[in-house]
């Protein structure tokens, strides 16, 4: 399962979703401009930055945008 915190307005986040979609994978998106999902990104994370993937079938929790994007690839995009 793979969860993304996001913030709305955050090109990092765009570009990490796009590319979510652009592989058709399902995720639960969650935005950080609730507080509670704020307070939960911290307790997980530690800090309050987005993106942040959490892909619970890998045991892999990762800040920044290009190692996001790098993980989904390697693990999901299409092997050619």
């Amino acid at each position: 399962m793979l969860t993304l915190y996001v913030k709305t307005g955050c090109a990092f986040c765009a570009m990490v979703l796009h590319r979510l979609d652009e592989l058709g994978l399902q995720y639960d998106e969650k935005n950080i401009g609730d507080s509670g999902i704020a307070d939960e990104l911290v307790a997980r994370g530690g800090k309050r930055q987005v993106p942040y993937l959490v892909d619970t079938d890998a045991g892999v929790e990762i800040y920044e945008s290009a190692d996001i994007v790098k993980h989904l690839d390697t693990h999901f995009a299409p092997k050619e």
